[in-house]
This record gives C-alpha cells, sequence and structure tokens, in this order.
C-alpha cells in the first residue's frame, strides 16, 4: 500500500503568509485477492462480496490523526477501496458533502437546520447521518518558555478574559491568584483563534460562553467572532503561530499540541483539571442528546458548566458524517464498511493509542446506537 500526501492551500491567514494544510490520501493496493472475510469492516457491511472503488472524503482537520489511523486499517482489510480524507476544516467539509464532491466527512459541529435540509437532495432523498465517532479534548496550549510549571491553572471566566482580549499580561493577577508560587512574566498575551470557519471554534466559544460566567460577551458559532489578532488556518496553521513568538495562547484538538509546550488546568467545581481522554470521555458520559436528535443523527448536548469531578469540559466531539442513501451501491456498502470499522472496538483503539490521537473510545452504550444507525444505510 503506498501513502500518498499532496499539500491543500490554506484559505487565509491574517497577519502571516499562507499556510499549507495536509491532505492526506491512502492510495489503494493493487490485489487480485479479495479482502480477508474475518475482518469486521468487510464482512459487517458486504458480506463475502470484496469491496472496491472510491471513497473520498473530507472535514474536520481535529480528526486528521485519528483519520490516518482508521483509513490504514480500513484498507488493510480492503485493498481494493481508495480512499481519502482531506482535513479542509469542518465547514468546507461539510460544503464539499452538501455539493456531492465527497462520499463522507467529518465535523466539529453538528448540520445546521438549513444543511439537514439540504442533505435531503444531496442524500437522493434520504437524510445525513451524523455519529459522534471522535472524542477528544480541546486543548489550551501556550508558548512560555521557563515558565516551571506543566499546567498554568485557569478559571473559565480568566480564560474568557484572556480570548476576549480583557486580560493582556501573563502575570495578571487573576492568572497569578490561581498559580500560587508560578513565577509568570510580563509578557503580553497573544491569543491565537483559527481564520476558517471552524468545529472546534465552535467548541471552544461555546464552553466560553456557557462557563465563563458572563465574561465571554459572544454567542458560539464556527466564525470567530472577534477582528483582528493572530490567527492560523486549519490546526496546522494555529499551530504554526502558537510557535512563532513567546506569550501565545491557542486552542486545538489535545492530539496535535506541540511537544514541550504548556497546556492550562480549567477549573471545574473546586479543583483544576488538565485534559485527558478519561476527563473528557467522563463530560460526554454526563451529557444529553439534542433536542432534534434522531436514530440517524446522533449529537449530543455537552454540558460545559459540569462541576463533575474529574471532568474536562472544553471538548470536541467530532461527527462522521454521510448519507442514509446513496444513488450507487458501491458508494453505500463502502461507506457502510468505513464507518463499521470506525466505530468497532478496534477502529476506536486503534485512535486512542498516543502515537495516534490519543482520543477518547465511545462506549459500548453509545457504539449500539451507532451501528444501529449504520445498518439504515442504503442504495436508493
Amino acid at each position: 500500500m503506498e501513502l500518498t500526501v499532496k499539500l491543500a492551500g490554506s484559505r487565509r491567514v491574517a497577519g502571516m503568509a499562507a499556510i499549507s494544510a495536509l491532505a492526506i490520501t491512502l492510495a489503494a493496493c493493487s490485489s487480485d485477492t479479495k479482502a480477508d472475510e474475518g475482518s469486521s469492516a468487510d464482512a459487517s457491511a458486504s458480506g463475502d462480496a470484496a469491496l472496491s472503488g472510491t471513497l473520498p472524503g473530507a472535514g474536520a482537520s481535529s480528526q486528521e490523526k485519528a483519520m490516518n489511523g482508521w483509513l490504514a486499517g480500513f484498507q488493510e482489510a480492503n485493498p481494493d477501496v481508495q480512499v481519502s480524507y482531506d482535513p479542509t476544516g469542518s465547514g468546507t467539509g461539510r460544503e464539499m458533502f452538501l455539493n456531492g464532491a465527497v462520499l463522507f466527512g467529518g465535523s466539529d459541529s453538528a448540520f445546521k437546520p438549513e444543511e439537514v435540509e439540504a442533505a435531503k437532495e444531496r442524500c437522493f432523498g434520504g437524510d445525513v447521518v451524523e455519529l459522534p465517532l471522535y472524542i477528544s479534548p480541546i486543548a489550551v496550549a501556550y508558548n512560555l518558555p521557563g515558565v516551571d510549571a506543566e499546567n498554568i491553572n485557569l478559571a473559565p471566566e480568566t480564560l474568557a478574559k484572556i480570548f476576549a482580549g480583557e486580560i493582556t499580561k501573563w502575570n495578571d493577577p487573576a492568572i497569578a491568584e490561581t498559580n500560587e508560587g508560578v513565577e509568570l512574566p510580563d509578557t503580553a498575551i497573544v491569543p491565537v483563534h483559527r481564520s476558517d470557519d471552524s468545529g472546534t471554534t465552535k467548541n471552544f466559544t461555546d464552553y466560553l460562553e456557557k462557563a465563563g460566567n458572563g465574561a465571554w460577551p459572544h454567542e458560539a458559532g464556527e466564525t470567530w467572532p472577534i477582528e483582528g489578532g493572530q490567527s492560523g488556518a486549519q490546526t496546522s496553521g494555529v499551530v504554526q503561530t502558537l510557535q512563532s513568538a513567546e506569550g501565545t495562547i491557542a486552542y486545538l484538538d489535545a492530539s496535535q499540541v506541540p511537544e514541550g509546550f504548556g497546556t492550562v488546568a480549567v477549573k471545574v467545581g473546586e479543583e483544576f483539571v488538565p485534559f485527558s481522554p478519561e476527563a473528557a470521555a467522563a463530560v460526554v458520559d454526563a451529557s444529553p442528546a439534542t433536542e432534534d436528535a434522531t436514530d440517524l443523527r446522533l449529537t449530543i448536548d455537552l454540558a460545559r458548566d459540569t462541576k463533575e469531578s474529574g471532568s474536562y469540559p472544553i471538548v470536541l466531539v467530532s461527527y462522521s458524517f454521510a448519507c442514509s442513501t446513496y444513488d450507487k451501491e458501491q458508494d453505500a456498502e463502502n461507506v457502510k464498511a468505513l464507518l463499521t470499522y470506525i466505530a468497532s472496538e478496534e477502529g476506536q483503539a486503534r485512535a486512542a493509542e498516543p502515537s495516534v490521537a490519543g482520543s477518547a473510545p465511545i462506549s459500548d452504550t453509545l457504539r449500539e446506537e451507532v451501528t444501529a444507525a449504520i445498518e439504515k444505510i442504503t442504495a436508493a
């Protein structure tokens, strides 16, 4: 199997040169042999018949590392399927899906009502399927060389004021108050945000709005609500901007925090909790379904202001999405097989490996709901 990496241009980057994002394509290995009949992905979707064809996807860059692992595992069992995933960002991924450019995708936020409606035409009279298959904390990372602390403790309202531009120095009293014994420098704070429409931005601003005790005056959304400031396109652009100067602070998927950078432990109840897969999973388990969730759209209303001990509420639930109806049997079978593998214990364990993405595996209960939704994918 050959691994091909292509560069995808960034849409825009404020205050810096355009940054290329990686689009990972796993090229199909030529083989005259059928995939192993014992593989869960192949057998669950197509019985004894080998899968083949092209399976393009696009979407959330937060899922990039996990998706690389998933696609590699899937193609080991299905070498005749040419599968790819372009980490263009959640908003662009949904646009490409609705335009028919890709067959599946990933998004860090659920489809908007108008997108759910538009999906009916794109899905040949069917519906969009949304499955919460990637659960990961959103880390708040900072670039402060010389600060002797693995984590800086911040209350939600302090974090909100930092990103709103109200707290501008690292030794501000509000930061010092929760970091006794840590020597904080008189360095300017430089918040870094996503310049492209991003589900990570929506999740982060949703946390600031719901947990910030009124310190965040904006509504949650995929577009950063404050003009100006430092930014980066897609996760790779945010990482590069974070690394470019001392004093920067940024929100990004925890799997992509640069090695050696410190991260924020956020106040939950009376304790400060650093990110971890376990702490992220605790919040998801305590959160209800959204009011508009269905048996195909398994969307979650995250409990951002939780006080549950050991939970980390700045969490990202990234959805894998697809159609419930395709016009070709081959497309329906390929999508079902891929999603089945991603949801499987094997697929979830692969993404949970620290060397892959370090995500939190879904629970057995959620897997049952996901499997039932996948089984409803069919051809018109």
